[in-house]
């Protein structure tokens, strides 16, 4: 039996990561086609449904400009899944290389490349990632507009604050693997060491950074929502769930579906993509019994 079958085999037995899989699989194809079968443009403004509850010509409420949640929230899902997806890219990208250099070059380079990552784990996350959005967000918005500067700023800087812990990760597993017997046998054949990574070390690394990839994911997400909410995310005019949220915090005590459902739409991929990482984690475990 391949790995790959095999891991898919335990993976199914974990019943709370199969069903979390079930819920983000339907969350991702009702943000990509629901704005077909629910083609309600995201600003049309009608004041005579402004803060309307849920019904059926609205089903998840209107906003203060009579603005549809439900169309809004279709269209911004993309949008923060997006965001989650290629920040995680970007922090697994960075981390891969840095702690598979530091895993193989050892000596000074190790130390140097360690001495960086623990200088940026050193630093507050979230105080950081305020100060670089609000320097950098207007110099990106004249280079590549208003949506998109600020779109490539969020998921470099998120990006760029979480692939620390995934070096660490990364540089851990090439410490172990490459004292491995296939390692030292593909050594002894007179294998390059970027044959040894690419061919022996890397492939068998992986498990790991896939856990690690899901975990930033929805910390991703999270950073993105709070960001938005905190007013330095994506313009107004782009209905992110965390923008929607920010704009609903003023109407919480006679609106409060207009919190509700981006906020359970949050949660929801969140806990969906945490229990699809603990499913994965078990799944690639050979040491653990299913």
């Amino acid at each position: 039996m391949s790995p790959g079958i095999e891991a898919w085999r335990r993976f199914r037995k974990h019943r709370l990561a199969v069903g979390s899989a079930i819920v983000l699989f339907l969350i991702i194809l009702s943000v990509i086609v629901g704005p077909v079968l629910w083609p309600v443009p995201i600003n049309e403004i009608d004041f005579g449904a402004m803060l309307q509850g849920p019904s059926l010509a609205h089903p998840f409420g209107t906003d203060d400009l009579g603005q549809d949640v439900l169309a809004r929230m279709l269209y911004g899902g993309r949008i923060s899944l997006a965001v989650g997806l290629c920040a995680m890219l970007v922090a697994i990208g960075v981390g891969v290389v840095v702690g598979a250099v530091a895993g193989m070059a050892r000596g000074s380079v190790d130390t140097a490349l360690m001495w960086v990552t623990d200088l940026f784990l050193s630093l507050p996350q979230l105080p950081l990632l305020l100060v670089l959005i609000y320097l950098f967000r207007d110099a990106l918005k004249d280079i590549a507009g208003p949506e998109m500067g600020v779109l490539v700023l969020i998921v470099a800087v998120i990006g760029g604050l979480r692939w620390m812990p995934v070096a660490r990760l990364v540089r851990a597993q090439f410490f172990s693997l490459r004292e491995k017997e296939f390692v030292e046998a593909a050594r002894a054949l007179g294998a390059s060491p970027s044959r040894q990574v690419v061919r022996h070390i890397l492939p068998n690394a992986l498990g790991p950074v896939i856990v690690a990839a899901t975990i930033d994911v929805a910390v991703a997400i999270i950073l993105e929502s709070t960001l938005s909410f905190l007013g330095l995310g994506v313009p107004p005019d782009i209905p992110t769930w965390g923008r929607i949220l920010f704009d609903a915090k003023d109407y919480l005590d006679f609106a409060p579906h207009w919190a509700l459902f981006p906020g359970a739409a949050i949660f929801l991929t969140v806990l969906s993509i945490n229990y699809i990482g603990d499913g994965l984690r078990d799944a690639l475990d050979p040491r653990r019994v299913i």
